[in-house]
């Protein structure tokens, strides 16, 4: 059905202003949603007074829009009032959020999402009139020297960023991953300490969780020649092998990293309850999608999986 269908038209006027965030009704939509969805785009949060993940969503939505600066609106609408609006979009469960963009929705999702991911969504939302769109420039360019081996550089374009934003998870996470890369494993727990309360199982800070994770791993881990030699000297020695992949990966050695524990997973994919597989996942979430070792490890992880 066309969403406008039986809305545009004779729907009443509301009261009020331009809020940033407020309570719609089925005769409020029109004037809510609809119209004011020309000048910015509007988030409609479909929800109900029974539904648990609603109640972790909506703070989440709020404090995302606000982060906003008045680039986009929230309405939120209460279905067990007004069921006809959520009923006509053929919503069948909540939460859902829908975005509006002159007057027709454009986008949306479902689910308690966290604070980060939507933020993210609104920024896709957006585009190139989402606010901090430069700032998202300068963390494009803190990745890559991060990347690229570049730590203290990287670090410094963290920071930057979180001058402007203290609650930008891409920017906490990477922080926290260059003082890794720099061997100050305190304070990257210290950075990670200051993300927003209920981002701890976003991807980015779970990433520089594991970053972390493994970093403490390798220091207690013996001398990587020795690792390589009772390799060389036993190929089967899965335990050496494995050890040596996590000291490979905290010298910067991904690719060789990589190489290890697949050549474990191929060996013995069932060693010590799929732990070398288990082990490939936490170093992939710990290095992010864009890294090179990330995406040629789940191609060959792939390929051996499904040979």
């Amino acid at each position: 059905m066309n969403l406008n269908d039986g809305l545009i038209g004779s729907a009443p006027s509301a009261p009020g202003g331009d809020d940033l965030i407020k309570d719609t009704t089925t005769d409020t939509f029109m004037r809510d949603v609809v119209e004011a969805s020309a000048q910015v785009p509007v988030l409609v949060d479909f929800w109900a007074p029974w539904c648990g993940p609603c109640k972790s969503l909506t703070p989440a939505l709020e404090s995302a829009v606000r982060a906003a600066k008045g680039a986009v609106k929230l309405v939120k609408m209460n279905i067990e009032e007004h069921p006809q609006i959520a009923g006509q979009m053929g919503v069948q469960s909540i939460p859902a959020v829908f975005a509006f963009k002159q007057g027709k929705p454009v986008d949306g999702f479902m689910g308690a999402l966290p604070e980060g991911q939507i933020k993210e969504f609104i920024g896709r939302l957006l585009g190139e009139d989402a606010p901090g769109a430069d700032l998202a420039e300068v963390i494009d360019a803190a990745d890559t020297a991060l990347a690229e081996g570049r730590a203290e550089e990287a670090a410094s374009a963290y920071a930057t960023v979180l001058r402007e934003d203290q609650a930008n998870l891409p920017a906490i996470a990477g922080l926290a991953k260059s003082l890794v890369a720099m061997g100050d494993l305190t304070q990257a727990r210290e950075v990670l300490n200051h993300a927003p309360q209920g981002t701890e199982n976003d991807p980015v800070i779970a990433g520089a969780v594991s970053a972390i994770e493994l970093a403490e791993q390798a220091g207690n881990l013996g001398d990587a020649g020795e690792l390589a030699a009772r390799v060389e000297a036993d190929p089967a020695d899965f335990e050496a092998r494995f050890d040596l992949a996590t000291a490979l990966a905290a010298r910067g050695d991904r690719v060789g990293a990589v190489e290890q524990l697949i050549e474990i997973v191929r060996r013995n994919r069932e060693w010590n309850e799929d732990g070398a597989r288990k082990q490939l996942l936490q170093f992939f979430e710990a290095w992010g999608p864009k890294d090179e070792a990330t995406q040629e490890g789940r191609r060959r992880l792939a390929s051996v999986l499904f040979s």
